[in-house]
């Protein structure tokens, strides 16, 4: 059974008197343990696809079945269930809480999860051990730089031990050493087993991945796979 299953994936906009198709009927399959990243031009439909992945938005029609689970009929709430259970976001910007110490950004999955306090400190403590970042727990991000800041937000990712890693231009704010460094981070993560699909517009971010997903207007386009 893939992790990833989707079948004919629209999703549609009206505005004014137009329809507009951000994705044209995507069928896709991602096995466990893949390392996929999603290409295209700007407005393309690859951030709409990697939403519908990660469950922040729903498809007009067709089926997306995560973990064999049948997603694209969900309610908010079962969203956000799936969305804290099965999959771990990093984004551009890092979005961790100023006034937080790594520790305890790396912590709010567990908390909205109601992971009780001593296993979630000790899962926090492991996520960052994961991500090399064990000696800047007590940090708070404006005592970090933007790779360190990077790991926290991939740490966090990582505590609830969701079936995929769903990063969404991990590098772009990031200079190119560390983005170097931040890639070489998700090359060992895909080594230890992880699920990882990564948004990128990047050709040497692509790179990376052992299995890159061209998409235009909607469609994909391509579908290239190299040996691991």
């Amino acid at each position: 059974m893939a992790l990833i299953e989707t079948r004919d994936l629209w999703k549609s906009y009206v505005m004014g008197s137009e329809e507009i198709h951000a994705l044209s009927g995507v069928t896709l399959e991602i096995e466990r343990g893949e390392y996929v990243a999603i290409m295209g031009p700007s407005g393309s439909g690859k951030s709409t696809l990697m939403n519908l992945i990660g469950c922040l938005d729903t498809p007009s029609k067709g089926s997306y079945l995560l973990n064999g689970k049948q997603v694209s009929q969900m309610n908010d709430d079962e969203l956000a269930r799936i969305r804290n259970e099965e999959i771990g976001f990093v984004f551009q910007t890092f979005n961790l809480l100023p006034r937080a110490t790594a520790l305890h950004n790396v912590e709010l999955p567990l908390v909205y999860a109601g992971v009780p306090a001593s296993v979630r400190l000790e899962r926090a403590r492991g996520a960052l051990q994961r991500v090399e970042l064990a000696d800047r727990m007590t940090h708070r991000p404006n005592q970090l730089s933007g790779g360190q800041r990077q790991r926290v937000a991939v740490a966090r990712a990582l505590v609830n031990n969701p079936s995929i890693l769903l990063a969404d231009e991990p590098t772009g704010n990031l200079d190119s050493k560390t983005g170097i460094e931040i890639m070489a981070l998700f090359d060992r993560l895909h080594h230890a087993g992880n699920t990882i699909v990564l948004v990128t517009h990047e050709a040497d971010i692509a790179a990376h991945a052992h299995r890159v997903l061209h998409i235009r207007d909607g469609k994909i386009e391509d579908d290239v796979r190299r040996a691991a």
